[in-house]
């Protein structure tokens, strides 16, 4: 069972919806991760105008993970009520509002069989799926239950594999994506399936795991279930995981934790993801006369520090200074195009689009520094933020070459005056971002408490941009993924219908001291789906953390002929398993 969960952003759900009488445009200012999107569905399908006709404008969100991803009715009557009064209209959701409103998440029943061989060989998978979507659907309900189904497959060689989906309309809210989309749930399904099977056939957790893995020599490799995996090392993932999470002295640490009355567990999980699916994303450069940068970009952020991100491949391209950047992103008005944020895709999708556009900056600065240098351009080389002629010592510096472009009179009438360039990437296939992760745990039995004594990830991301940000994306996502298996959950009375979580004081969220230091490694295996080799990293954390933590619980209550337990496994849901297994 894959409990219902809800996100809990930071940030609030609220908007500012302004109807213009004189020009006949509406604005909505709001914290949504597709604005291009909101504006077609608002034009197209809610006020019957052109696009041109409304404007959305999203600025740094404070956490979306999905389900700022939908138009919610209360946009739509903020920019009715303003047409309706003249005036600009306001509305801020209250948190006890936004437990029952924003649209919640998971909410799986799976019953799932896994077939081996006499020699522990996975042989074939098969799944069955009921997927509460709430009392009506949600405009992306049915993505997470179909779409990412491949990650059921996991780093596995299975040969044959089946899966059925049901959606269940149920008296509850809708359901929508939340970070991972469906990837965690079938992450879970897979590495909890592996620890069962293990169980019953006496044979060590990871080793089970290593007869199976699909080998690097592999690659590309395509699953059972429809992702072809195109540059991976799960193996070395697993062993450095074990390494750092000193397997070999587990033994003697579950042994001190019996001397004082308490039980050691040691979860592992492999997990995977599909990230960047097949899509556009669009960039734009603009330098100023001064030789100052405008970075516009169709994605947006929700935390990811993308103007870090894109100002950092920028400078690093063009040979200039971080603070010479200024980064726009999430205005329909003001960029031209994109698809925003969702499914990892930035770091893939945005950096090639810039990188396009920066690109033809360094070509028609080669031109211009060729009539500088007085050379032809083909002897004309670009690195290191100068130009310079082959075979001499004669350069001029990049940012000369962008002021020269605004000198009237001071180019060659066959070039165009000006220094600004866009691109439009279109990505055909995904990254498969993946990992290894660890978890021990420490349960004391006469309470039910779980405590997280340590957390190792081994992560493959491809190419790495910048090792904090995508540390700062594991931990988040690990967070989220300890908060489902532990604490949160989503409650309904069976026979009312009344929600009985609709605040923090029902609604349990993990804090600072329920969680340990993550120990996060990096192991980088560069895709070719991009021109930088990234496969992402926004949600892999929540993917392998959610049966790493699981198994180390199921592994600590294993004295006891535990093998299974509901999520959230809390202190209630431990300590009735314990005395149920006592008294057996």
């Amino acid at each position: 069972m894959i409990s219902r969960v809800l996100a809990n952003a930071m940030e609030l759900r609220g908007c500012i919806g302004h109807f213009d009488g004189n020009s006949g445009r509406y604005t909505l200012h709001a914290p949504i991760q597709h604005p291009f999107v909101a504006r077609k569905v608002l034009a197209g399908t809610i006020f019957s105008c052109d696009e041109i006709d409304v404007r959305v404008v999203t600025g740094d969100v404070g956490g979306s993970f999905g389900i700022k991803a939908n138009i919610y009715p209360e946009y739509v009557l903020a920019l009715w009520a303003s047409r309706r009064t003249g005036r600009p209209v306001r509305w801020v959701s209250e948190r006890a509002e936004g437990h029952v409103s924003d649209f919640h998440a998971r909410d799986n029943v799976s019953d799932a069989e896994l077939a081996l061989d006499a020699d522990g060989r996975f042989v074939g998978f098969r799944l069955r799926t009921v997927v509460g979507l709430g009392g009506y659907l949600s405009p992306l309900a049915t993505g997470p239950a179909t779409n990412n189904l491949g990650t059921l497959a996991g780093v596995y060689t299975t040969p044959a594999a089946h899966v059925e989906v049901i959606g269940a309309f149920t008296n509850t809210h809708p359901t929508a994506p939340y970070r991972g989309a469906g990837r965690p749930e079938a992450a879970y399904v897979i590495e909890r399936m592996i620890d069962l099977a293990a169980a019953e056939l006496d044979i060590d957790a990871a080793e089970l795991r290593r007869r199976n893995l699909i080998p690097s020599e592999a690659m590309p490799y395509k699953t059972a279930l429809t992702f072809t995996y195109d540059s991976c090392e799960f193996e070395r993932n697993m062993d450095d995981a074990l390494r750092t999470a000193e397997r070999a002295g587990f033994e003697a640490r579950r042994a001190d934790a019996r001397s004082r009355g308490k039980l050691r567990g040691l979860g592992l999980a492999n997990a995977i993801e599909r990230a960047a699916p097949p899509g556009l994303e669009h960039a734009e450069i603009r330098f100023d006369p001064s030789g100052t940068a405008t970075v516009l970009c169709g994605t947006t952020s929700q935390g990811q520090s993308h103007e870090t991100m894109y100002a950092q491949v920028l400078c690093e391209r063009l040979g200039i200074e971080p603070d010479s950047v200024r980064f726009v992103s999430g205005d329909t008005d003001r960029v031209a195009f994109g698809l925003g944020a969702g499914g990892s895709r930035c770091s893939a999708l945005g950096t090639a689009a810039l990188l396009m556009a920066a690109d033809k900056i360094i070509d028609k600065g080669r031109e211009i520094a060729a009539d500088m240098l007085e050379t032809a351009e083909d002897d004309v080389a670009f690195e290191g933020g100068r130009y310079t002629v082959a075979g001499t010592d004669r350069a001029v510096a990049f940012l000369d070459v962008v002021r020269r472009a605004f000198v009237p009179g001071g180019l060659p009438d066959a070039i165009e005056p000006g220094m600004y360039q866009s691109a439009t990437y279109k990505a055909n296939v995904a990254g498969y971002p993946n990992g290894c992760h660890a978890c021990e745990v420490e349960i004391d039995p006469e309470t039910g408490v779980v405590e997280i004594v340590r957390y190792v990830v081994v992560d493959d991301f491809g190419t790495v941009l910048n090792p904090s940000q995508a540390k700062g994306q594991v931990d988040g996502g690990v967070a989220q993924g300890v908060g489902q298996i532990l604490m949160e959950q989503v409650k309904y009375d069976a026979v009312s219908g009344q929600m009985l979580t609709g605040s923090f004081m029902d609604y349990a969220m993990p804090r600072a001291d329920d969680l340990p230091m993550f120990e996060v490694e990096s192991n980088p295996v560069p895709t070719a789906t991009n021109p930088l080799g990234v496969k992402g990293a926004g949600e892999t954390g929540c993917v392998g953390a959610l049966p790493a933590v699981m198994n180390g619980i199921i592994d600590a209550l294993s004295p006891y002929g535990i093998r299974d337990l509901d999520m959230p496994a809390s202190p209630e849901r431990v300590w009735r398993a314990i005395q149920a297994a006592r008294t057996a």
